[in-house]
Formats: C-alpha cells, sequence, structure tokens
C-alpha cells in the first residue's frame, strides 16, 4: 500500500516507508518536514490508508486560505454567528472526525488559531463559531510544514505547547537531489498515471544520456518540477526518443525542439555484434553474380530488423520503435509500406 503511493527504492526513501509502516498503527500525530514540492502529502495519504480508520483524509493548506476565513473552514459555525453566515457550516475538523486531518503549511497558522486547535487536541472537542455545544471528535493528526519550527517557536510565531503537541513523530523527506537514483522509477510511474487517465496520450520515451542528465540536474522544486518537466515532454517529444541534449537544451530550459530533430540518439550497435555481413562479403557476393540488389538487400534486411523488433517487443509498435532508435510514426510508416501487418499500433 506504501509503495503504491510513494516511489523511490533509494536507502532514504526505504527509510520514510519503514517508519510510515511502523508509526501508521497508532494514534499519535506525524509531523511532515521537507523541502516544498517534496511529497509531503503523498506521506499523509500513506499514513492514512495504513492506519486502517474509517473516515475521511480531510487536508487543508493554511497557508493558502486567508486569516480571516481559516477559523471557519476549521472549527465551522453555527448560521448568525457573522455576517454573510446564513447556514450551519460543518468544519474540516469534524469532517476528519473517524479519520485523518492533514494540517500543510502549519507553521503559517495564525497565533491565535494555534491555541484553539491545541484545545482541540487536548480536548477531544470542537466548539463552531457562534455554537455553544462542543462537538466530540476523534481524528487522526498529520501536519506539514517546510519551515523551521523551532525557530518560529524561538522568536515567538509559533506556540512552544503545540510543537511539542504535534511533533511527536517527525518524518523528514528527502530532496530530490539527495534521491535521484529513485528519477527513472517517478518518471515511470508518473508516465502510467498519465497514460491511464489519458490512453490516447503519447508518450516520450527517456533513454539512458535523458536520464543522467535529469539525475545530474538540482531540482531545487523537488518532484513537482519534475511532474512539470515531463508535462512538457509529452508535449514537444510524443511518441519520440527523449535524449539528454532535449533535456537540457528544451525541457530544463523551456524552449521549442527544431522540426527537424530526430537525431541524438544513442550509438547504435557496430553491425559485427549483429551479425551484419562485413566488406569482405560483399567482394565475395559481387564476384559470384557480377551485380547486386542493393535496394532489395536493404529492404530485406529492414523488414527483418522490424520483425525482430517487435517480435521481441511482443508486438508493442511504441517499444519496437524505441529498440530500433525510430520515432513511432516513422516505424508505422515503414511498416505500412512494406505490408507489415501485426502487433498493436501503441
Amino acid at each position: 500500500m506504501i509503495d503504491q503511493l510513494i516511489v523511490g527504492s533509494s536507502t532514504a526513501m526505504q527509510n520514510v516507508k519503514r517508519l510510515i509502516a511502523t508509526i501508521a498503527v497508532s494514534d499519535a500525530p506525524v509531523m511532515v518536514l521537507g523541502e516544498t514540492g517534496t511529497g509531503k502529502e503523498l506521506v499523509a495519504e500513506a499514513v492514512h490508508r495504513a492506519s486502517g480508520r474509517s473516515g475521511a483524509l480531510i487536508a487543508v493548506n493554511c497557508a493558502a486560505i486567508p486569516t480571516e476565513l481559516l477559523e471557519s473552514e476549521l472549527f465551522g459555525h453555527e448560521k448568525g454567528a457573522f455576517t454573510g453566515a446564513d447556514r450551519q457550516r460543518v468544519g474540516l475538523i469534524e469532517q476528519a472526525s473517524e479519520g485523518t486531518l492533514f494540517l500543510d503549511e502549519i507553521g503559517d497558522m495564525p497565533l491565535a488559531l494555534q491555541s484553539k486547535l491545541l484545545r482541540v487536541l487536548e480536548t477531544q472537542r470542537v466548539q463552531r463559531v457562534g455554537g455553544s455545544v462542543a462537538q466530540k471528535v476523534d481524528f487522526r493528526l498529520v501536519t506539514a510544514t517546510h519551515r523551521d519550527l523551532e525557530a518560529r517557536v524561538a522568536d515567538g510565531s509559533f506556540r512552544a505547547d503545540l510543537y511539542f503537541r504535534i511533533a511527536v513523530f517527525p518524518v523528514v523527506l528527502p530532496s530530490l537531489a539527495d534521491r535521484s537514483v529513485d528519477i527513472p522509477a517517478i518518471i515511470g510511474r508518473m508516465i502510467t498515471e498519465r497514460m491511464i487517465q489519458s490512453p490516447a496520450l503519447d508518450a516520450p520515451h527517456f533513454d539512458a544520456s535523458a536520464l543522467r542528465a535529469l539525475s545530474a540536474h538540482t531540482w531545487p522544486g523537488n518532484v513537482r518540477e519534475l511532474r512539470n518537466v515531463l508535462s512538457r515532454a509529452f508535449v514537444l517529444f510524443p511518441g519520440r526518443m527523449v535524449t539528454a541534449r532535449h533535456v537540457r537544451d528544451n525541457l530544463l530550459s523551456m524552449s521549442m525542439p527544431d522540426d527537424d530533430d530526430d537525431s541524438h540518439v544513442p550509438e547504435a550497435p557496430e553491425p559485427s555484434e549483429l551479425g551484419l555481413p562485413d566488406v569482405s562479403q560483399f567482394h565475395d557476393a559481387f564476384g559470384k553474380s557480377g551485380d547486386l540488389d542493393m535496394r532489395g538487400y536493404l529492404r530485406d534486411i529492414e523488414v527483418a530488423l522490424i520483425e525482430a523488433a517487435l517480435d521481441l517487443r511482443e508486438g508493442c509498435v511504441t517499444q519496437a520503435a524505441d529498440a530500433l532508435r525510430l520515432r513511432r510514426t516513422t516505424l508505422i510508416e515503414k511498416m505500412k509500406k512494406y505490408g507489415i501487418r501485426r502487433g498493436s499500433l501503441v
């Protein structure tokens, strides 16, 4: 279950997964720490799913909701509690009862609300704005922040008692640059998810040099930035092989590729490695027949290579095109030209 949500086999991510599996079954608060874009909400979801709680996961970004609205969003309100409160509203804390409440960017929560949240955690009851009766709640709290909360406690902008209440189990997420070995697996998962959502899309393909170039990038935006790069690849290189030059010149710099760019693919094996004849064997062929139908010979080789690639890739044209270092559309044209009607045009 955890592996389905969190991708990565690096040592750092294996440690994170083991920690999640260990703490998920308890009710203790969890604090997820890490840079922006490292996937803190995925950790919250993994904790929730592994906890076995019957309720929902309710996620709140404390930095995205205006201060004057955050209290009503979290605690709810009674009808007439303030101007515009024309009906009762159940707050997100109540909605998280029997489930998990995920407070993202809790470091941006105003001090007044920090005090009210602490009271909820201590009493397991929440009182709506304008209400007189406290509602019983039972939720698992997961918080996240990219800020240094200890420094905020020191300067008085974050309550020390709340900090020690919510930081029972800290989970520190590494940056993408610190786990670059996970990039091929992350890209593979992202492509699979994109194709499930939109099967008609033509997925790009990343060769070894492209993956090395991606691994060498510093990734200030972490996994979120990688997702953006992949989105560009779907637009700029549909069904095509992406190389290191494409990564550097087009995907990371966000410039358009050349229209006729069909090169910069990995070097093909030497002919001798493929069992093709050398020059001396052609001398013998000319000596016996006096001439040679080069077009027919090259056609036969091309057909044989296409059929072999399709056999090895179980009829998948996209994978066969990758193996032949061709664009998918180019391979389809050649198959039509030679009357090769087999496999699936995917």
